[in-house]
Parts: C-alpha cells; structure tokens; sequence
C-alpha cells in the first residue's frame, strides 16, 4: 500500500492519521518514551515520534519531532526505512511510517543520560534484548516493529538440492555441506526447490542448533518433533507465484488459502510493482487478524546472478525506487556481498541475502 493509499484510508469516516516514528538508537541500546496516562494509549512505553504536517516529507517530519521532543539533531544521521504500519484502534486509525536511526558515538555520550524529553515527558535507554523480550509495553502498532528489528543485515541462501544431483546421497550432502560452510548465528533461507526436502531441513537444523531458518512455506516443518528445531524456524518464505495465486484468491480475507501460514511471521519473494502491492495488501490483513507479521521481502534481483542469468538485473536505481513501495523491510538478493549491507541500507533497505558469497 503506497503513502497515498495509506493517506485515504477510512474506517467508519475516520481518516488515517500519518505518523513519523524513529526508532532511534546506539548499537544495542534503543530510546524510549513514555505515555502519561492521559494520553491515547496511555501508560505504555513508545518509539519518538508524531504527527506527520501536511507540508512536510516523513523524514522532514522525523527531523523535527526528534528534535522537539528529545533536542537530537537527526538532520545528518541515515534514516533507514523499516515499513509503514495501518493500525485501527477502534476510536483512531493510523499510518506509522517507521525509520531506524543510529545516533554517533557523540550524540549517544550528549544524550545517554536524558531522563525527560522537551515536552516533559520521560526518556529512556534500554538494551536491544529486553526491548524484543516484551519488558516494555508497547502500543498494539509498535509491537510488529520489534519483530522488523530482528532482522540481520545478511542473510544466508541455501543452493538447492539439484545443486548435489552428482553426489550418492544428494540429500545428505546438502546437509553436510550446509553445515560445515554456514556462519555462525546465521539466518539461513532454506531454499531447497526441491519436494520432500524437510528431513534434510531437519537434519541440518539438528546439525547447526545456532541458525535461525526461513523455511519454504509449503514444507511441513512446523511438525518438527525436536521442540528446539521447532524454535529454530522463525519465519515461512512465500515465492511470488503464491503471493500472486494469494492475491487472485477469494479465500484471500479469510486467509483459508492453503499457501500462507497462519503459524508464523512471513518473508516474501518479489521483483516488481504488482508483487510488492500484493505483499503490502497481505501485511495489512494479517495484521488486522492479528496474525504472525510480514517481517521483510526479497527484492530481486539486484544485480546479474549465475542462477538466472536470463534475468535482467534490476541495478540499484530501480531497485531503490521499487523499495520505496513496500511496507515492510526490504532485503536485497542477487549478486550480491555481504560487504553491500550498506550500499542497500542507503538504497532503502535494510539488508543484503546471497548464497555463493554469504557461505565461507
């Protein structure tokens, strides 16, 4: 759903009103407000922030709500864009469009120790580790945020099991050469293109305890007899043929159809304009559900890849434009390094997936 869309959005003749929000922090440690009891969703802890003016971007916006209400001066900080979130409180529908900002070394030591913001309200800094934890309550918008801020900035994909044919055991050797070339505490989509693939899945998951999976949502891995493997699978992955085949169901409010998982948080593959409007339009009714989150999309691909070659690579330009579309945060893949976290970080995303160069 674009700015725009979000912007007309009604419900029961109540208009969306557009939020600015920085997820402001310093390495691992976040700033928070606190709402005074009189407030709209009072009592609860919150990310800086405010209303979105009608002569103003969502970064002028940041820009000055930070500043007015914490006296941090953002305007040379990277804004990086998490998502947009359409939230309906019942008495107030909102548009929170969100960006994560990393204050310097010298802005952290100026304002480490701010108890009050401007506007009296209180401030203050808390790890990473607790904030995902749930110590601090949240509105019921913000809370899909700590799920976008799990993201890595690199994420690790698999080769698929053809990649193996010539091998004995093709299966097995997948495993095995997964195992031993995969990072530590990395995330790792499991794209195996390949039917009946979950032992092999299982097999490596039992191999490498510390990963965290991204499993095809078709794979009947949710069975997982070891409760710790279980706790390993942290996201499905949705192609774009069951985005689209989704989106052009009857069954799409309902969320009966068969390809999208009730049980946990998505991520979705799309290369284009349609898929990605479909992926907006899928976040936002898992989220009025109160479903697992779409937690972020492969745009793709980026740059020229061995596996498609006959792909027209997007390059950064375009594919920055098309970032800009989503609601959600953006993952580049293909042809890409590691070391590009930064270069999709200033194109509009928030991290960078490979398989040749993310496995040592």
């Amino acid at each position: 759903m674009s700015v725009e869309q979000s912007s007309s959005i009604k419900n029961n003749s109540l208009t969306t009103v557009n939020v600015a929000v920085a997820v402001i922090h310093y390495q691992n440690q976040y700033l928070l407000g606190f709402r005074g009891t009189s407030q709209h969703q009072g009592n609860r802890y919150e990310f800086v922030g405010g209303k979105i003016d009608a002569h103003e971007t969502a970064k002028q916006a940041l820009i000055r709500e930070v500043a007015e209400e914490t006296g941090i001066n953002i305007d040379n900080n990277t804004a990086v864009k998490l998502g947009r979130l359409h939230h309906d409180y019942g008495d107030k529908q909102v548009c929170l469009q969100v960006y994560r900002i990393e204050v310097t070394t010298q802005q952290y030591a100026q304002y480490k120790n701010l108890s009050y913001g401007l506007e009296g309200q209180k401030l203050t800094w808390v790890e990473k580790a607790k904030l995902l934890a749930g110590h601090y309550d949240l509105p019921a918008a913000n809370k899909t945020i700590l799920t976008w801020l799990q993201l890595p900035a690199q994420i690790t994909v698999t080769y698929p099991l053809s990649y193996f044919d010539a091998a004995s055991n093709p299966m097995g050797a997948w495993s095995q050469y997964h195992h031993e070339h995969i990072a530590a505490d990395a995330w790792v989509y499991m794209r195996t293109k390949a039917a009946g693939a979950e032992n092999s899945i299982k097999q490596l998951l039992q191999l490498r305890p510390d990963i965290q999976a991204i499993t095809p949502d078709n794979l009947d891995t949710d069975k997982a007899d070891n409760a710790v493997i279980s706790r390993q699978i942290i996201a499905k992955h949705l192609t774009q043929t069951q985005l689209m085949q989704w989106s052009s169901s009857d069954a799409k409010e309902s969320m009966s159809y068969f390809a999208v998982s009730t049980s946990l948080p998505l991520i979705i593959s799309c290369h284009n304009a349609d898929s990605i409007n479909a992926a907006n339009q899928l976040a936002y009714v898992r989220l009025q559900q109160q479903l697992p989150p779409v937690i972020g999309i492969f745009l793709a691909p980026v740059e020229y890849t061995q596996t498609h070659p006959d792909t027209p690579p997007l390059g950064w330009e375009a594919w920055s434009k098309l970032a800009e579309l989503a609601d959600m945060p953006v993952i580049g893949l293909g042809g890409l390094s590691p070391v590009m976290s930064e270069q999709a970080i200033l194109h509009g995303g928030v991290a960078v997936a490979g398989i040749r160069q993310f496995l040592k």
